[in-house]
């Protein structure tokens, strides 16, 4: 029998679900289908950049976060079996009372994996695994999925968050621009290894016409992760004997020292971006929609926040009311995001700019949007606005992402005068705080994801902007 659904997620990877637990969260009907067996086993994607930290701090995750990760290592360049130095891997950020995460958390992917999934069954979800999806086709009303076995599914929409090979997204026919940033090939893996600390990330620069070899020990696990590059026309040997040989052809490890190999992929860095990120009622997020390289950090983190960008306009269409228009702001504002981001990772994978602010993806907005809406004039140059990422703070006892927290949009009130009188929403939190110069004086409309809707001097017009979402 036919399986009903309010949305339709392939693929159970981070983004998958990241999207299903908002989903959840808000009361909307979602499936989660993956082709594997279970949850992606390797620690590729390791990085959480502090504005996902936000996102998953927001969706409930910030324990199970912290406990599953660890600063990163300080890294220590070898050279024929002797340590020349430390190298630092990413720009130290002053600290900042409007950004309570200053610097990556490194968790290995699988961890990521586990903590949503952990915190989707909470809410009451799932993932049906061994769901190999055959055909997607969809009508006005909403989309039908067929797949290698079990029950065919319908939806009213449906998210294509099945990676960089993405089934949905050939089906459909959007293609996929970019091109090779790097031609020689990478070896990625997760072993134990003996002779090497756990306090450093070990990085042994090319010699002799060689590729590099970077060893990261692995929060919560006696395990490293090992990159190393191969020449251009090299065949990556992934087999035990072989990643052994990898290892100790590019350090001072003997073979033997790499006692067990837990998983291991290769791939050539590539960065590409799907020509548009939706089709009708189907939506493309996270590797589906846009493959980085993984050196600047990017990938999984701009993934992450593809779902969080749609998930609450999902549940405003479904479950609030709002118009299903508003869907059409998801590629408006995803796809330049993406685009900026693809061209940083390039940039730090050619050695072009270094792993810093940009990174850290707190300075990114949406001010362009057509949901961003600023009434004031005459601000100073580094003021505040509306599509702006909505910082944290804390005043009297009450801390801004705290209030912030939850599915619901938050009429904040900055400063005596602006809060003199507020409108009545239905469905929105508000909040009087004091001035605030991260704000300055005047009322917010946050968004759901964190980002500053609406803007004005008073509420004037804070009402009429909140009735296009049903509020």
């Amino acid at each position: 029998m036919r399986q009903d659904t309010d949305v339709l997620v392939v693929g159970a990877g981070p983004t998958g679900l990241a999207l299903a637990v908002d989903l959840a969260r808000r009361g909307v009907r979602a499936l989660v289908v993956e082709r594997a067996g279970g949850l992606f086993p390797g620690s590729r994607g390791k990085g959480l950049q502090p504005r996902t930290l936000e996102v998953l701090d927001d969706l409930g995750l910030h324990d199970a976060v912290r406990a599953a990760g660890a600063p990163y290592p300080v890294g220590m360049v070898w050279q024929d079996g002797v340590r020349q130095g430390e190298h630092r891997m990413f720009d130290e950020a002053e600290p900042d009372e409007g950004a309570p995460y200053g610097a990556p958390w490194l968790v290995p992917q699988w961890r990521t994996q586990e903590v949503l999934f952990a915190r989707l069954v909470e809410l009451g979800g799932g993932v049906a695994f061994g769901r190999e999806l055959t055909s997607l086709t969809q009508d006005p009303d909403g989309v039908t999925a067929t797949f290698a076995s079990g029950a065919p599914v319908r939806a009213r929409y449906a998210v294509a968050a099945d990676g960089g090979r993405s089934t949905v997204r050939r089906s459909l026919g959007i293609g996929m621009t970019g091109e090779t940033v790097d031609p020689h090939p990478v070896l990625v893996a997760d072993v134990r290894v003996t002779g090497l600390d756990r306090d450093h990330w070990h990085l042994f620069p090319p010699a002799d016409g060689g590729g590099y070899l970077a060893v990261c020990p692995l929060p919560g696990t006696d395990l490293f992760q090992v990159v190393a590059q191969f020449p251009e026309a090299a065949e990556v040997d992934l087999s035990p004997a072989g990643i052994r040989e990898a290892v100790a052809a590019r350090s001072h490890l003997a073979p033997a020292q790499v006692t067990e190999v837990r998983w291991a992929s290769d791939f050539r860095p590539r960065a590409a971006m799907a020509d548009r990120f939706r089709a009708g009622r189907v939506f493309l997020a996270g590797d589906a929609a846009h493959v980085h390289s993984p050196a600047g950090g990017q990938g999984l983190n701009t993934s992450v926040q593809d779902a969080y960008n749609l998930g609450w306009k999902l549940g405003a269409v479904l479950r609030d009311g709002a118009p299903a228009s508003l869907l059409d702001s998801y590629e408006e504002e995803r796809l330049p995001v993406a685009a900026g981001m693809l061209g940083l990772s390039t940039r730090i994978h050619r050695g072009e700019a270094r792993r810093g602010e940009a990174t850290r993806q707190l300075g990114l907005g949406y001010r362009d949007s057509s949901l961003a809406v600023e009434t004031r004039t005459g601000l100073p140059e580094d003021a505040l606005r509306a599509g702006d990422r909505a910082p944290d703070g804390s005043r009297d006892g009450v801390r801004l992402f705290d209030a912030f927290r939850g599915p619901q949009w938050t009429l904040l009130a900055v400063g005596a005068g602006a809060g003199a009188a507020l409108p009545e929403l239905p469905g929105v939190r508000t909040v009087r705080f004091p001035s605030y110069g991260a704000y300055g004086d005047g009322v917010f409309l946050v968004r759901p994801d964190g980002y500053v809707g609406w803007a004005g001097g008073t509420a004037t017009g804070a009402a009429a902007y909140a009735a296009r979402f049903g509020l």
